[in-house]
């Protein structure tokens, strides 16, 4: 409620917009922690905390925050849309901080309680990545697991266990290898080539089918390393709300522009709004100061040291108030998913959880030497990820994507028909 309330003040929307202030949170200073400590939340030594509801309008009114929060913040809450200021960054900062302070404390309790070398977490906030890195950084635990789909959505997935287990006496089977049975989280619907061509066909949509899998990766790849952005809907759905290769927007993330370009021309988004790195799971420390898998993209870590270009803060601060002109700063030789504190937001991906997609990254890393590619989700701001070929294809050219990738199928921007960006367009196509 506390990080929710200061999403909401900071003009993202609540229950959607919170992982977008810990995007904003490594631009700003923690100045306002004090102000956070002093007022609004009382922190004690095992992580339990109260807050002062005193300066929150949830409890009788319509909106997280009142009248007192806003003085104790200097002036209204930030109208959506409108320019973000200094104000908006250090708040962002602080509320990081302090979640990050919370949920330290609570692991190190649970550490002391139980002894258990392992951790796993879930719930809404446990799908903020920077916390769950910082506890896996301080070595409170041996290992972090974090459920992919960790907010109310995992009702779901743990409704099927009990009735699996409780209810009908299946035994739990733990996986050999050590790694989860989770299947990289690809448990939602999927489409048969033969569907995909269908639709296809039915539009008289032009495409080439690319039937052998290694082929069709180096074709993808290709793609990649010359500039492309690439749609990818493949296999089943992700069950969450991150995109893990089965519906992702991916790119090359040594182009200093292509995180500006998939924001502002793709996402139709705020520019400084990260994108997350897909890398091959053998390959993770190359890149990342890690050292374990991160399959569903729940953990922060920095980029290693010798892949950094040097940036001070001060160079931040000179850009003023344009996250442009911050976002475009080179931070690494892969900046695109360089955050601007050096961080980056993992996937590990292993060919037994997505072989589709890791033959992709492997193919670029045969031609270019870089084991990793940018991964975005396949939507635009304000839509659901993509989960049908129309879906898919109907994002494709309402964007500036190059490439459509509909499993063995594969279309090219400039091959399209002239789009008619309406619901109708289907159904006029198909009488033309």
């Amino acid at each position: 409620l506390l990080y929710s309330a200061v999403t909401s003040f900071c003009g993202f929307k609540v229950n959607s917009g919170e992982y977008k202030l810990m995007g904003l949170a490594p631009y700003g200073d923690p100045t306002y922690v004090d102000t956070i400590r002093e007022h609004l939340i009382d922190i004690k030594e095992d992580g339990s905390y109260r807050l002062n509801t005193e300066y929150f309008g949830y409890l009788d009114g319509l909106s997280m925050t009142n009248e007192k929060f806003h003085e104790l913040f200097g002036g209204n809450p930030r109208q959506p849309e409108s320019r973000i200021t200094r104000r908006e960054m250090d708040l962002a900062a602080s509320i990081q901080a302090v979640t990050e302070d919370v949920m330290l404390r609570m692991a190190r309790y649970a550490k002391r309680e139980t002894g258990a070398r392992n951790l796993c977490l879930a719930g809404g906030v446990a799908l903020n990545c920077v916390s769950n890195g910082k506890i896996l950084r301080e070595q409170v635990f041996d290992g972090v697991w974090i459920q992919p789909a960790a907010g109310d959505a995992g009702g779901s997935l743990g409704a099927a266990l009990l009735a699996t287990h409780a209810y009908f006496d299946i035994p739990r089977k733990l996986n050999p290898n050590g790694r989860d049975s989770q299947k990289g989280s690809l448990l939602g619907p999927g489409y048969s080539s033969a569907e995909v061509r269908a639709y296809l066909d039915r539009y008289d949509l032009p495409y080439q089918r690319v039937e052998d899998d290694v082929e069709r990766a180096e074709l993808i790849a290709t793609a990649l390393a010359a500039g492309r952005i690439v749609g990818l809907m493949q296999g089943r759905m992700e069950f969450g709300p991150r995109a893990l290769g089965a519906r992702s927007i991916i790119g090359d993330p040594r182009r200093q522009d292509t995180q500006s370009v998939m924001n502002l021309k793709i996402k139709y988004r705020e520019s400084f709004r990260p994108f997350a790195p897909s890398c091959l799971y053998e390959d993770v420390n190359e890149y990342f100061e890690m050292n374990v898998e991160s399959p569903y993209m729940l953990l922060v870590a920095p980029v290693k040291e010798e892949r950094r270009k040097p940036m001070s803060h001060e160079d931040v601060l000179a850009s003023g108030e344009d996250m442009l002109q911050i976002v475009n700063l080179p931070r690494s030789d892969i900046p695109s998913v360089t955050h601007v504190d050096y961080s980056a937001r993992i996937q590990t991906v292993h060919p037994e959880d997505n072989p589709e997609y890791y033959r992709v990254i492997r193919a670029f890393k045969e031609k270019t030497g870089y084991g990793v590619v940018v991964n975005t989700s396949f939507n635009v701001r304000g839509e659901p990820i993509v989960c049908t070929p129309e879906d898919a294809y109907r994002c494709f050219m309402r964007t500036e994507i190059d490439l459509l990738v509909l499993e063995d199928c594969i279309l090219w921007k400039e091959s399209q028909p002239e789009f008619d960006d309406d619901e109708d367009w289907m159904s006029t196509h198909e009488l033309d």
